[in-house]
């Protein structure tokens, strides 16, 4: 029998290539493109799984899962994300999350983390584990990391770290679904509040803190 699932994902285009992608081997029984819709169609499905993206209008994946922790017994929570920074791996497998997995997933590697999920296991994608490791032995300084990025917005966080890997702007822009001028304008909001004067300094600052 397929599993029941629901992807929230804020971006209309990649929900629709996630539910071409399962094909038949899953029931989709809802989608939602931000954290209060994500909320309504769990209270209302109670799917065994959601495909959850870290980062959504109204608070994000974590808030997601704050607000139906105690009304969704049995649904797990997957996350997919375009993100495997540190930071984002972390602070959603402690907001409740059974696995986060990246955007570079195939299809069928997909089904195959659903059915685990929904069977109880956890399920990381290989480099993501490190992280999930590290933190629980401590050599991750995940509150020092969070204190920096706090003063960041969801999509400053986003053109952030897409910057400091080397994206134009441009590319940003394509990769976000937003205009050049709108990254120029998150791009220097975010010098601003972390007090750097370049994108060359912002590579570093986040390199130091494995963000990319």
């Amino acid at each position: 029998m397929s599993r029941t699932v629901v992807i929230v994902d804020d971006h209309a285009m990649f929900r629709t290539g996630v539910r071409a992608e399962l094909g038949a081997a899953v029931d989709v029984v809802a989608e939602a493109a931000d954290v209060d819709q994500a909320v309504a169609a769990v209270l209302a499905h109670r799917p065994e799984v959601v495909l959850l993206d870290v980062h959504l209008p109204g608070g994000g994946g974590a808030e997601v899962m704050r607000r139906t922790a105690s009304r969704a017994e049995g649904t797990q929570f997957l996350a997919l994300s375009v993100s495997d920074a540190a930071e984002d791996v972390i602070g959603t497998i402690r907001a409740g999350a059974r696995g986060y997995v990246t955007k570079t997933i195939t299809g069928p590697e997909l089904v195959d983390a659903i059915e685990r999920v929904a069977s109880g296991d956890a399920v990381f994608s290989p480099r993501l584990a490190g992280f999930v490791l590290d933190a629980f032995a401590g050599t991750v300084e995940v509150a020092a990391v969070d204190e920096d990025l706090d003063r960041l917005t969801e999509r400053e966080r986003e053109v952030m770290r897409l910057i400091a890997r080397g994206y134009s702007y441009r590319e940003v822009g394509s990769e976000l679904f937003i205009s050049v001028k709108t990254v120029e304008t998150h791009m220097g909001s975010v010098l601003r509040k972390l007090q750097l004067s370049s994108r060359h300094e912002l590579t570093r600052w986040a390199s130091d803190r494995r963000l990319l």
